[in-house]
């Protein structure tokens, strides 16, 4: 009776590491990736090799000619070709700073997309802002990560109607690599930042509710970014 039992606890505490499927992308070339309004090319940061992600030339010379309010709508992203996301986990090393020819207001805003749409401007995302990491200004420190929803959700949405529910500290480098974690379920969501064991930002309403789709590396306008070695495991 006592084997019989083993047995059985065995099975269930190894069922769920099963029933979870986990795939690894090296994210050392644009290979597999379908760029939207972004430039990406292989390159090495600090020793290790990733993919460098910017704004594209040609979406550079349309936002010249937007009003701001059409420039903040211009989506920037490389999507995972093949990837399905709903519920798991998502992990990447990450580096942003604002690019050479950066506007003023640029904080080398860098992240991850999940749940991407076909129409690639839906979304939930979690980004953050690496040089209000150090700021002097504490305010500015307490908006060093992010959470939106496109189209509905953008962050000045957000801030405005729930201040500080969406955003948060946490201690970042400007252009170091930076180790993100997001888990999803349903429509809850955390972030964790360089493999701390509490989660840095917590979202307990994910603006789209429980939904599906696509991963993508995302940027904001005027960030020179890099990614690498991206896991992604579902549910």
């Amino acid at each position: 009776m006592k084997a019989r039992l083993s047995v059985v606890i065995a099975v269930l505490l190894v069922w769920p590491a099963a029933a979870r499927q986990s795939k690894q992308f090296a994210l050392d070339s644009a290979i597999g990736l379908r760029l939207v309004n972004v430039v990406v090319e292989p390159d090495v940061l600090d020793g290790k090799k990733g993919v460098r992600v910017a704004v594209s030339p040609d979406a550079l010379r349309r936002l010249q000619t937007m009003a701001p309010d059409e420039q903040a709508k211009m989506e920037s992203l490389a999507i995972v070709d093949g990837l399905e996301f709903g519920s798991g986990a998502i992990e990447a090393e990450i580096a942003g700073a604002p690019a050479p020819d950066a506007p003023e207001g640029a904080r080398g805003f860098v992240g991850v997309a999940f749940r991407v749409q076909p129409d690639l401007r839906t979304y939930d995302a979690f980004y953050l802002r690496p040089t209000n990491g150090r700021a002097d200004d504490q305010l500015r420190r307490n908006h060093s990560t992010q959470y939106i929803s496109a189209p509905d959700f953008p962050w000045e949405r957000l801030r405005k109607e729930t201040p500080g529910v969406y955003e948060s500290y946490v201690d970042l480098v400007t252009g170091a690599w930076t180790h993100m974690k997001i888990e999803v379920s349903g429509v809850k969501a955390r972030l964790f930042v360089n493999g701390g064991a509490q989660p840095v930002l917590i979202v307990n309403d994910l603006k789209r509710g429980a939904t599906g789709g696509q991963i993508g590396l995302w940027i904001g306008a005027g960030t020179e970014a890099y990614f690498r070695d991206l896991r992604v495991s579902t549910d």
